[in-house]
């Protein structure tokens, strides 16, 4: 497993991270004992940075990492994120909520200082506030946090947040059908030292060339509930594509996948082929996904050919979709 620096963290993580979204809720039916051991393989197999949030399973993500990181002798780097327990509202976001928000993940996690902080895709205006990074300082000052930064929908708001000095990281998603962030967002995070965490790195498992016409998603799954928008921004959903057009198109992928590769490795493997990403954060239920996930840090580099084709993809049939939009 290779390793990169987390911006301003200080922290050198591995390339391949465990997002601990679905081992918390909406992604259907999960067992704490399977997502355990889903953990542990990673861990296992290298993995030391691992992703959460305070509203993943109303803190059940948290609190199986702490589970977890209480199992397992070798130090490990938590993530976790804030705001959205909340409505979508400025006048939410005070410094006192957020102190509430980082005591009760600091509880969850049973640290005294979290790792790492990341506000959780809030409204863009919050970038325009410098009040609230000022907050996120004296977080940093009085110890309950190490370091923060952004959880962010949209490359605009990741170019506003780097901005700001203390911002050590910026979570954006980053995969074959959201290319942007590679046009400009991802040089400037590394010119300014800033870590850049890839989420929804298989557009919800769509990269994963597992998804038919006719699957079934459970009513609990985001995939089910959240298809256009109904619950939260409906780019971390399938990435924001149109779920009919994202299957023609992972037909296109399916003859370019290397030998020795699975899709989802193919998809881990392009994202990695930045260097301007520091981890990408594939989602596991299982110790069998989370082994999968991990292996693909190791694998050979994508052919040059097969990345100028999934670039022509994204131009094509999917950049009309998402470009602009995010």
């Amino acid at each position: 497993m290779q390793s990169r620096r987390l911006g301003k963290t200080g922290f050198d993580v591995s390339v391949i991270g465990f997002g601990a979204w679905a081992i918390g809720g909406s992604w259907g039916d999960v067992d704490d004992d399977e997502s355990l051991a889903a953990l542990h393989a990673a861990a296992d197999a290298g993995v030391t940075f691992f992703d959460t949030a305070d509203v993943y399973g109303d803190g059940r993500s948290e609190r199986l990492i702490a589970r977890f990181r209480k199992e397992h002798e070798e130090p490990i780097v938590v993530a976790t994120k804030i705001g959205r327990r909340a409505p979508l509202d400025l006048a939410e976001y005070t410094p006192e909520n957020f102190g509430a928000w980082i005591d009760r993940s600091r509880k969850n996690l049973d640290v005294d200082r979290l790792d790492l902080v990341q506000l959780h895709s809030l409204p863009t205006d919050i970038y325009y506030r410098p009040d609230i990074f000022d907050a996120m300082d004296r977080f940093v000052q009085d110890g309950r946090i190490a370091s923060y930064g952004v959880s962010v929908e949209r490359v605009e708001e990741g170019l506003k947040a780097i901005e700001y000095p203390n911002v050590s990281t910026v979570q954006i998603v980053f995969n074959i059908f959201r290319q942007r962030p590679a046009d400009r967002f991802l040089s400037e995070a590394r010119d300014r030292n800033v870590g850049v965490i890839a989420r929804v790195p298989l557009a919800s498992g769509l990269l994963s060339g597992k998804f038919r016409r006719d699957t079934k998603f459970a009513a609990t799954d985001h995939r089910n509930f959240n298809r256009h928008g109904e619950s939260f921004d409906v780019g971390e959903t399938f990435a924001g594509v149109d779920y009919d057009t994202a299957l023609q198109v992972v037909d296109e992928i399916r003859p370019l996948v290397p030998k020795g590769m699975t899709m989802a490795q193919l998809a881990l493997r392009w994202i990695l082929m930045n260097e301007g990403v520091s981890t990408v954060i594939p989602g596991a239920k299982t110790r069998e996904q989370a082994q999968a996930n991990a292996a693909a840090a190791d694998l050979a580099a994508v052919p040059a050919a097969t990345m100028e084709r999934l670039a022509g993809l994204y131009r094509e049939q999917v950049a009309p979709l998402v470009h602009q939009r995010w």
